[in-house]
């Protein structure tokens, strides 16, 4: 059996009492010791020829305009091409899918967590999230967007209680199983299990830092912080350091600052989609595909 995402539950009320110093150093420390050397080893070939490595260029679109309007329910419309309903058999079809448990809750739940899975990865692998964040598409940087939408779907999946939780599970192991995949695929096949434990390890820094950053008692830039270090940074650092703004032209601060409200909103909007569209898979992401700033509002 997979290990359990929810076992990093338990650690985020503890962060209650810690200091930003004192959670920021924590987190760093698993990020410069475990996230350079497996996006070091995982990189593909096309990745390493980049010139532009961590310093974005100016983005296309205009970033200080998106994701600013009022948050709603990202449940697909009833009669949206995009559904994914149960089968429905009748008869002697029924009656033998029945039998061999097709329709049990935790062989629902399964498909329901594929369908999830579906959701999280059609936005993190199209090139529209990379191109309006101004992101180059590496192992790295898909690793770090894939945990940070996992963490946006288990973060609502666990307000609904022991089945959410149960869902949450279904999903992380469908989750592992695709990361493994794309660790292989980028060329890793030697010591793949200790390169898996690194990126769990990951997964669970990032998940806590996330958590830690939208209590109420976090600074207000702290989830800009933690987006920087989980998600821009090569090296973890906790800040952006004055070089590396004024390399980027402070385009890396306005790329931060769109995605930590992007990121604002899809929490708000997630606790408005409703359980039957979250359970089942039928919603969607905000999409990106639109780069202006009208067409990017849902």
């Amino acid at each position: 059996m997979l290990p359990r995402w929810s076992r990093a539950l338990p650690h985020v009320p503890k962060l209650r009492s810690l200091s930003s110093m004192e959670f920021s150093e924590d987190v760093g420390r698993i990020q410069r010791q475990s996230y350079a050397k497996v996006a070091a080893a995982a990189v593909s070939p096309a990745a390493t020829d980049s010139t532009g490595k961590g310093v974005p260029t100016k983005s296309t679109v205009n970033l200080d305009k998106m994701f600013w309007s009022k948050p709603c329910s990202l449940a697909l419309a009833p009669d949206s091409p995009l559904r994914i309903e149960e089968p429905k058999y009748a008869g002697i079809k029924y009656f033998i899918l029945k039998l061999m448990l097709f329709y049990s809750k935790q062989s629902k739940s399964i498909r329901g967590a594929n369908v999830i899975y579906k959701r999280v990865i059609s936005q993190v692998d199209k090139p529209a999230i990379y191109e309006v964040f101004n992101l180059e598409k590496t192992f790295k940087m898909t690793f770090s967007l894939l945990v940070l939408h996992m963490w946006l779907i288990l973060r609502c999946l666990k307000e609904e209680g022991k089945d959410g939780v149960e869902l949450g599970q279904y999903l992380y192991e469908i989750y592992n199983h695709d990361v493994e995949l794309r660790v292989s695929k980028a060329g890793v096949n030697l010591l793949l299990t200790k390169w898996m434990k690194e990126l769990e390890r990951i997964f669970y820094g990032n998940i806590v830092a996330y958590d830690a950053a939208l209590l109420p008692e976090a600074k207000k830039d702290e989830l800009t912080n933690v987006l920087w270090r989980n998600v821009f940074s090569d090296d973890g650092a906790s800040k952006p350091d004055d070089a590396a703004l004024r390399a980027a032209q402070l385009n890396l601060c306005t790329c931060l600052q769109a995605m930590a409200r992007y990121v604002h909103r899809e929490v708000s909007c997630l606790s408005l989609t409703d359980k039957e569209a979250m359970f089942s898979g039928n919603f969607m992401f905000t999409s990106l595909e639109k780069t202006s700033s009208d067409s990017t509002r849902r």
